[in-house]
């Protein structure tokens, strides 16, 4: 129980230890203020907001919001299951057409065993308390903020990847209303992520409590708010509010229903492709740049999962051997930008990433790793990196690389490209080539005008996200995306 007791000291001063009988009667209390003694399901409307975490323009927040209208979940705390749905309308960017309205679409099923999906029903208040009471429960009295709570605690019966239990901590205040609850989940980048889920302006709605107001956060950063204005305990209708809808046409709706069942696709073969003499494509997911050095090797893009960021590494030393790798490049921090990066640093690489985002991925790569598991976990390293402004060079007498911020953009205020300006080669991420059909994106123009103030003059533009996985694009290529001509 030391991760429990940890979570009552970050908020405030333990006043007593409480007896088993003293455990079970703060949640039996609790849950017959709240009515969740006889509760088995719940459904509850109004409008909601999502943010777009790890993949803002600032790292560190705030969070741009795609709002959630005629919102409604339902969930089932016998299976346990929850469907939740909403129209969407996401955040317009700057320079492009305002987005389409879209589908909130969250099926949450005993199928979905990850904890990262069953938080979203343990963490809500009567889910809380019902597992509270199956699992035992212990309880400890803390003040925060002047006032008074009972914090139960307790942990369900998976484990993390790493070996460690879950744990939930759910603050009850003195009318027995559960005030917030706290978890933790496993995070690629962020390590024991704490997702921490705050209830306020309770209703009574047929004899249980409702919150009329719902704010999760990640990482101290708003990821979820809800405004509930209505709710309805044990609905009769629950199985048909949990089944999302039949598939429509030949192809089915996107989002509509569960994935069919059947193995999950064989992840791309790793392959190298040389581009020019010590510089090396790396494709079989996001694609990667590995540049040889005189004694030492740069990767551009540690990818999008710890998988990826292992088969990078392996396969860099394999195209390149014997020389280590020193640096690994972080284009910018978006999670499917950085969550490669652990591998590198459990091998004692360096990132090199813009100022940015360094004191994020700094704390974020640093911090607790509990329940991670990963290789980063089991080595034991702390993160090494070093930043860039406007420009820094990595010179020796075989190669020259420069890298670059690229300014004014929307997309991410930490970006950076390479440039080999021998090779003319252009090494870009998040730049993308838009489906046929499709408006180019804004940051294509940010990129040409970053391009032009810079002087760069490239023949080959090696993309992240390649159009194809034959061949690079060319500088020609990329302008034509402006003019319509590509």
């Amino acid at each position: 129980m030391l991760r429990q007791f940890a979570v009552v000291a970050v908020f405030g001063t333990v006043l007593s230890v409480s007896s088993t009988a003293q455990d079970a009667g703060v949640v039996t209390n609790a849950s017959k203020a709240m009515g969740v003694t006889d509760l088995k399901s719940i459904t509850y409307s109004g409008s909601a907001a999502n943010g777009n975490f790890g993949q803002s323009k600032s790292i560190a927040g705030p969070l741009a919001k795609t709002t959630i209208t005629n919102y409604t979940r339902a969930i089932d705390l016998t299976q346990p299951a929850s469907r939740a749905t909403g129209t969407t309308q996401p955040p317009t960017i700057p320079g492009a057409p305002p987005p389409a309205p879209g589908t909130f679409n969250q099926n949450i099923t005993p199928a979905n065993a990850a904890w990262a999906q069953q938080l979203e029903i343990w963490i809500t208040p009567w889910g809380f308390l019902k597992g509270a009471a199956a699992n035992n429960a212990t309880t400890r009295s803390q003040r925060i903020g002047g006032k008074t709570y009972h914090v139960a605690l307790w942990s369900p019966a998976q484990k993390s990847p790493g070996g460690k239990p879950y744990t939930l901590a759910g603050y009850i205040n003195d009318q027995n209303l559960v005030e917030r609850v706290e978890t933790w989940v496993e995070h690629p980048v962020m390590g024991d992520l704490l997702v921490d889920t705050s209830y306020e302006n309770y209703q009574d709605y047929g004899g249980v409590k409702v919150p009329g107001k719902v704010t999760q956060k990640r990482a101290g950063l708003v990821t979820f708010e809800a405004t509930i204005t209505n709710a309805s305990a044990n609905p009769a209708n629950i199985a048909e509010l949990l089944t999302p809808p039949a598939p429509q046409g030949r192809g089915g709706a996107p989002g509509a229903g569960a994935p069919a069942a059947g193995a999950a696709p064989a992840p791309p073969a790793v392959v190298s492709q040389k581009l020019a003499d010590g510089v090396y494509r790396i494709t079989g997911g996001y694609v990667a740049l590995a540049v040889e050095f005189k004694d030492h090797v740069v990767v551009l893009e540690g990818g999008q999962s710890e998988a990826r960021g292992l088969a990078v590494i392996a396969e860099t030393k394999k195209t390149i051997p014997n020389k280590p790798i020193r640096y690994v490049v972080n284009t910018h921090p978006h999670f499917d930008h950085a969550s490669g990066l652990a591998p590198f640093v459990a091998e004692g690489i360096t990132i090199i990433t813009h100022e940015n985002n360094k004191s994020f991925l700094e704390r974020a790569l640093n911090g607790p790793r509990t329940l991670v598991g990963d290789a980063l976990a089991k080595s034991n390293r702390k993160a090494k990196l070093e930043s860039v402004g406007d420009k820094r060079v990595l010179k020796d007498d075989t190669h020259t690389l420069e890298l670059h911020y690229i300014r004014s953009l929307e997309h991410s205020d930490g970006m950076l490209v390479g440039y080999l300006p021998k090779e003319r080669l252009l090494f870009t991420g998040d730049f993308n080539v838009p489906a046929q059909g499709q408006p180019v994106s804004p940051a294509i123009a940010t990129l040409v005008q970053n391009v032009e103030r810079l002087k760069l003059d490239f023949e080959g533009h090696v993309l992240v996200h390649a159009p194809n996985p034959d061949r690079p694009m060319t500088k020609a290529d990329l302008l034509g995306l402006l003019k319509g001509t590509q």
